[in-house]
């Protein structure tokens, strides 16, 4: 994937499921959701084990079929280990019609789990971080 690939999931992205987001502050997965969510994305966090509750002023859902079919999600950003990849990606395909961009963080690669969004028609970025995408491509 190159830059401008990037900078353009970045510009044209609007709603971004956060998978295996924590609800504490000094994570990674909520580092980053914050960041986004701070640069005008709106962030669904999406983790079982806090589901129904409220973080950074969402209802956490518990995986992406409960998100409401009206919540047009673009991106999918997976903080899971890379193993688990394969069926968030089958639930993302199945349960979210707008979906665009299956992002899996830095540290998470899954070449089939690529393959089988690709083959959808979703674009895919591997092994990346959009926080620190964002801060090195965006003006």
């Amino acid at each position: 994937m190159t830059d401008a690939e990037i900078r353009q999931i970045l510009q044209e992205t609007k709603i971004i499921a956060v998978v295996g987001i924590s609800a504490k502050p000094d994570r990674p997965s909520y580092e980053v959701a914050h960041f986004l969510q701070e640069r005008g994305y709106r962030v669904i966090p999406v983790n079982p084990g806090l589901a129904g509750q409220s973080l950074l002023g969402e209802v956490v859902y518990p995986d992406l079929a409960a998100i409401p079919g009206d919540v047009r999600v673009d991106m999918v950003d997976i903080f899971r280990a890379p193993e688990a990849v394969p069926g968030v990606v089958a639930e993302a395909l199945a349960h979210l019609p707008d979906l665009r961009v299956i992002w899996m963080q830095l540290g998470v690669i899954n070449e089939a789990a690529a393959e089988t969004a690709r083959a959808a028609g979703k674009r895919v970025v591997m092994d990346h971080c959009p926080k620190i995408e964002y801060r090195r491509l965006m003006p």
